[in-house]
């Protein structure tokens, strides 16, 4: 008798004796690896290229409150000493994943010469919306403050998300200057602006005719559409977009549901003339980013949209 066993991890981690959060271990590369290989039997884990090049520093503490600490994972190339930098955001619907899934990706994109940074920031089960949003944007101006130990430009900042990670980049590369979007505790000589954004198969709307998040989206962002519609409508990237955006890539897989709002965020780019790529991978899965040899494609168009945008 065959018996199908559905398991969700959640482990309890200890910050200190006063304060505990969780962790939801449910998205990881092995388990959507395990998902996917009987559709897709050619696909590998990615795994990243030695370079001489690059450096390495994990677990940077760039922000700590109430024994809370939040690390970010560095990767820069020695060659240059002022890189474009590229700010690297995990997926996992808001509730899972961590940054360690991005340390891959970052490291192939900092061999083309740039410095990438994969952040923690604080998921639903521990902190709603906007705290992740704050989370990130606090990396950012830790970054620049310390832009030159890490080879950054603090000028040339590119924000790159992936599924739910995809969505926090658009949201947060459209709220430049946005007091509404910006930790007002955290303190920092630097702004969290961006010159560009990557959306990685993330959604552009949450209340559209094209999206289908319901109950995930709904936890992260304190609750249904009609219990906050404000949530839904400010955390919407398309909702945002205006003659200040950034210039924007969109990466995709074959599944519409993971753009909503793309076109019509891409409509208002083109109205103020603000530079925009899209790249559709045919036949791909979403999560497509861990695996080859769709990893290697990613990395393609990224870096030549930011050659294009920075250099």
């Amino acid at each position: 008798m065959r018996k199908i066993v559905f398991i969700l991890v959640f482990i309890t981690c200890t910050v200190s004796a006063q304060q505990s959060y969780i962790v939801d271990t449910s998205y990881t590369v092995k388990s959507t690896y395990a998902k996917l290989i009987k559709k897709y039997p050619f696909i590998k884990i990615a795994e990243a290229k030695d370079n001489p090049d690059n450096t390495k520093i994990e677990n940077i503490v760039y922000y700590k409150n109430n024994n809370r600490a939040l690390h970010l994972d560095a990767f820069y190339n020695k060659k240059q000493k002022s890189n474009p930098a590229v700010i690297v955001i995990h997926g996992g619907g808001w509730k899972s994943g961590n940054k360690d899934q991005m340390q891959v990706l970052a490291q192939e994109i900092t061999s083309k010469g740039y410095s990438c940074f994969a952040i923690e920031y604080r998921l639903s089960l521990e902190a709603k919306y906007p705290q992740g949003i704050y989370d990130v944007k606090n990396a950012i101006r830790f970054i620049k403050d310390n832009a030159k130990k890490f080879h950054v430009d603090p000028n040339k900042i590119a924000v790159l998300g992936c599924s739910s990670g995809g969505q926090m980049a658009a949201l947060i590369g459209t709220t430049n200057e946005n007091l509404a979007f910006e930790d007002q505790q955290y303190k920092s000589k630097s702004n969290s602006k961006v010159q560009a954004i990557i959306d990685v198969d993330g959604i552009l709307a949450f209340k559209h005719s094209e999206s289908e998040e319901g109950e995930m989206a709904a936890f992260w962002l304190g609750g249904s559409y009609e219990e906050k519609p404000e949530n839904w409508k400010n955390a919407s990237a398309l909702n945002n977009t205006n003659k200040e955006t950034p210039p924007v890539l969109f990466i995709n897989s074959s599944f519409s549901r993971f753009h909503a709002g793309r076109d019509d965020m891409i409509a208002i780019l083109n109205q103020h003339k603000i530079y925009n790529e899209i790249h559709t991978i045919d036949n791909s899965p979403h999560s497509f980013w861990f695996f080859q040899p769709w990893l290697d494609e990613t990395v393609k168009y990224t870096t030549q949209f930011l050659n294009k945008v920075f250099k």
